[in-house]
């Protein structure tokens, strides 16, 4: 380890070793020393050495994957433009990646007071829930919650939505027309089902986003709530004048 920075936790002393490596050494998508032949090669405990890569991943400068190991990250994330209708699977295909979609749970519910409120429904009316876990290139991205009014999509099945965008189903298969799609997005951290599922550790950056979807008539098609991995996520807003 380097002796001019004693005085710093072994951990922060590893992360600059490491960063140095990732930026002069290592290439986006190398794979990274495990963390034995880390703990071996420098000394320390497994939980120093678990400390600096956690630190290394909270910087974006790495990625971890679960079975896998722990890869240096992509220099420059491709930004997500908020200002179009969003749709993930056209926007991954864009990027030149493959997107994926695992249906986790698909069901009914009755509206409670907030999702009334968010949808223009009666608190008891039934929406579809719908949770998706959101990969590209088998990269565990983003994690979704969607509820859609029944009403609008009475004979909506699991099976229609396996391996298809969910706005190809309901503009094909329910003739919705999609107008506007509006999307808050915020700073977070990544709860512990959430961090398990999305292949990172708890406590991890993350961004939350809300997006409300309407149709020419304006109604609420869709309301989701999602987290998405802040080291695979780049969003960009453009505003126009005049």
């Amino acid at each position: 380890m380097p002796t001019k920075a004693r005085k710093q936790p072994l951990y922060d002393q590893l992360v600059d070793v490491l960063r140095d490596k990732i930026q002069n050494e290592l290439k986006p998508g190398d794979l990274l020393p495990s963390e034995r032949e880390l703990t071996e090669r420098y000394g320390l405990s497994r939980t120093t050495v678990r400390l600096a890569l956690r630190e290394l991943e909270n910087l974006g400068l790495v990625v971890r994957r679960h079975g896998k190991g722990t890869f240096v990250a992509s220099a420059e994330t491709p930004a997500t433009n908020l200002s179009q209708t969003y749709s993930f699977t056209e926007q991954m295909r864009e990027l030149g990646r493959v997107p994926t979609t695992d249906i986790l749970e698909f069901g009914r519910i009755e509206a409670d007071k907030y999702l009334a409120g968010h949808m223009g429904l009666r608190i008891g009316d039934p929406a579809f829930v719908l949770l998706r876990l959101r990969s590209a290139d088998g990269v565990p991205m983003m994690l979704e919650r969607t509820y859609l009014p029944v009403r609008r999509f009475l004979s909506l099945t699991r099976d229609q939505l396996e391996g298809v965008s969910l706005y190809d189903v309901m503009e094909g298969a329910f003739h919705e027309c999609i107008r506007l799609a509006e999307e808050e997005f915020s700073a977070s951290i990544a709860r512990p089902e959430e961090a398990r599922i999305l292949g990172i550790k708890e406590g991890s950056p993350a961004l939350d986003l809300v997006r409300t979807t309407t149709n020419d008539d304006g109604e609420v098609v869709e309301f989701t709530l999602s987290v998405a991995r802040a080291d695979q996520f780049r969003y960009k807003v453009s505003h126009w004048r005049g």
